[in-house]
């Protein structure tokens, strides 16, 4: 029992620099985000400090993974996703999937629109894909204003301006699939046969 645990402990903190090196953070940066000191990061991810609850907490809340995930537990074997829910200016986003860096998968509810918001369009890293599931998407890409509906889909390099809302009177359901610069979304299909 004593090996195991020590296997897990030591396994730790390669798993923690690979998240981070994923998300593309510097220690400095995941520092501010979980209020733990760089040297004592720096020494969780070489094995120079064992891991603990207090640290792997905050760890897990900025990686956005399961606690589980971080100390390499091994599967339960339920393949539910138990998303938990970000809200951010009357939105409510819910991660799809559990892997912290490489493809992200969001779906995204946004209450009716109010007024005729004034779009901030906004340039980062990565791709995205976004898939209307009810209502009305307003996307401003670059020099284009359009209005998706369900059923239809957009994607897009995020390098180029961009800002998304409702359009509509009703909520709006889409889902978005985010993931780093050079990754995009790949549709494998069967041809047809004449």
């Amino acid at each position: 029992m004593a090996d195991e645990l020590g296997e897990v402990l030591t396994a730790v903190g390669p798993r923690l620099r690979a998240l981070r090196q994923e998300r593309g953070l510097t220690l400095a940066e995941l520092s501010t985000a979980t209020g733990i000191s760089t040297s004592t990061l720096s020494r969780l991810e070489s094995g120079g400090r064992r891991p603990t609850l207090e640290l792997l907490l905050p760890l897990a809340r900025a990686h956005r993974v399961p606690l589980d995930e971080l100390v390499g537990a091994p599967a339960t074997g339920d393949p539910r996703v138990h998303p938990r829910p970000i809200r951010r200016h009357g939105a409510t986003i819910l991660p799809l999937s559990r892997q912290a860096g490489g493809l992200q998968a969001f779906k995204h509810v946004l209450p009716p629109a109010r007024g005729h918001p004034v779009p901030d369009p906004q340039v980062h890293e990565g791709y995205e894909w976004l898939y209307v599931l009810s209502g009305r998407l307003r996307l401003v890409l670059g020099e284009h204003d359009l209005v998706l509906v369900a059923g239809e889909a957009a994607e897009f390099d995020t390098r180029v301006p961009h800002w998304f809302g409702n359009d509509g009177a009703e909520a709006l359901e889409f889902l978005s699939l985010f993931g780093s610069q050079g990754e995009r979304m790949h549709v494998r299909a069967r041809p047809s046969t004449g």
